[in-house]
């Protein structure tokens, strides 16, 4: 396989269990997911973070408020692999409850990723919420 089909299988794979195991309340497969080097960030729809000590917070505080994930898919609508560097850019469609309340709504996702000691890791997300 190209570098290109091994890294949209991890997404296919371990990034989207990952996801769907963070909307249900455990945040740590998407820890496990993230890089371990500097820099990091999240510019997220409802909270950013950058650096290690921010990420674990957030992550922790999202794991917090997530539960009962009743679906959630990503819609990939691009990406590339160039070296140890890649992207992706899609929509989230999640219905999941948040603090206690069912939600439905639709990220727009864009990942930056690293591959390090062989491994995709996420060095960068931004996410916003799609209106109208």
């Amino acid at each position: 396989m190209s570098d290109r089909d091994d890294f949209l299988t991890w997404v296919r794979t371990d990034l989207y269990e990952a996801e769907l195991a963070l909307h249900n309340g455990d945040a740590a497969p998407r820890r496990a997911l993230w890089s371990r080097n500097e820099p990091v960030s999240v510019l997220g729809a409802w909270r950013n973070a950058h650096g290690r000590r921010e990420l674990d917070a957030l992550f922790t505080a999202l794991g917090e408020s997530f539960s009962d994930c009743t679906s959630y898919a990503f819609e990939l609508q691009a990406y590339d692999v160039v070296g140890d560097m890649a992207f992706t850019a899609g929509l989230e469609h999640t219905s999941a409850s948040v603090d206690g309340q069912p939600r439905t709504y639709t990220l727009r996702a864009t990942q930056v990723y690293r591959r390090e000691d062989g491994a995709w890791r996420v060095a960068h997300r931004h996410g916003d919420t799609v209106t109208g």
